[in-house]
């Protein structure tokens, strides 16, 4: 019995060496999640949501971090230039890291290299809707509208390049006519320029904007991807319309600091899928309009690439640019 209790140095040291890689996995201090565009947005609301949630599973304080500005290439590039030890998250819609690089002509940090994907979080479809005040009432009153009164139409979008702004350029340009788009400083002011009577329209993702539609502060017209929203069954998807970019929307995801060790990414992958995967959080992104996404960093990584690919298209078609 007492030789199970004797350990020779030799072999204590295996166990010696293998505390640092145990403890990889743990964190040197509070999290902080990293949104990079104002309060009140879906990126915002999710990162609010979800907080407390990985703070109890993980046991360090989370807090949230709003660092809007330069289409959110300053709040991404504090995450890449912080410390690669997990602590420092970013949660965006991950089509700013796909189109900016194409966009600005000088990029603070290099995505594939400063960032590395953790876990997608939502994909929500876009509500495209008007100012309560547009003698308009639905997907055919709007185009009608907006022929006869060619340029008269300020679109409202979350900023230049910013895939909520090519949703609005290639609707002008299906419909064979001219709108006003009007860049804002993320889609939270958007929206609000829209409540205002500021802006006559907006595309938006349903996470932030179907409340202003149910509590009637704006009409909604037609919604994106592959069904119609069940909390607003009258609106018709774009598909139906024969609009283009169909399937569009904002897809949320989380990043870390591109050397953060792979069994700290695997951590917070696992830890995130948990905390999306609670019944009160996941109810309330379905009562929001949106769809969990939590399939892992691969197929993150996968998706970023494929979105990348796309839309550097368009913005070339366009001769989309930001000095």
């Amino acid at each position: 019995m007492q030789r199970r209790h004797l350990l020779t140095l030799a072999a204590a040291a295996p166990a010696v060496l293998a505390a640092p890689a145990l403890r990889a996995q743990d964190f040197a201090g509070p999290l902080r999640i990293v949104v990079p565009f104002p309060p009140g947005g879906t990126s915002d609301i999710l990162a609010r949501l979800m907080a407390p949630a990985l703070q109890a599973r993980l046991g360090q304080n989370v807090v949230v971090e709003n660092r809007p500005g330069a289409g959110g290439n300053i709040g991404a590039d504090s995450v890449a230039k912080s410390r690669p030890d997990g602590t420092s998250l970013l949660l965006l819609d991950v089509s700013a890291l796909a189109t900016n690089p194409f966009l600005y002509a000088r990029m603070p940090f290099d995505t594939q290299r400063d960032l590395a994907p953790v876990q997608m979080v939502i994909y929500a479809p876009y509500i495209l809707a008007v100012n309560n005040q547009l003698p308009v009432q639905d997907a055919a009153g709007l185009v009608e509208w907006v022929k006869r009164n060619p340029g008269k139409l300020n679109f409202g979008h979350s900023g230049i390049g910013t895939i909520t702004h090519i949703v609005g350029l290639s609707l002008a340009s299906h419909w064979q006519s001219e709108i006003t788009t009007v860049p804002y400083r993320g889609g939270a002011p958007a929206l609000l320029a829209l409540v205002s009577n500021e802006a006559n329209a907006t595309v938006q993702g349903a996470t932030q904007s179907m409340p202003y539609v149910l509590n009637g502060q704006m009409r909604g017209i037609a919604v994106t991807g592959q069904q119609r929203l069940p909390q607003l069954p009258n609106l018709p998807t774009f598909r139906e319309l024969g609009w283009p970019v169909p399937d569009s929307g904002t897809w949320q995801g989380i990043l870390v600091q591109g050397q953060t060790p792979p069994a700290i990414i695997a951590r917070l992958e696992r830890e995130i899928a948990a905390v999306l995967a609670e019944s009160a959080i996941s109810a309330r992104i379905k009562e929001l309009g949106g769809e969990i996404v939590a399939d892992g960093a691969e197929a993150f990584r996968r998706r970023l690439a494929e979105q990348t690919a796309s839309y550097s298209q368009i913005i070339r078609a366009n001769n989309l640019r930001i000095e």
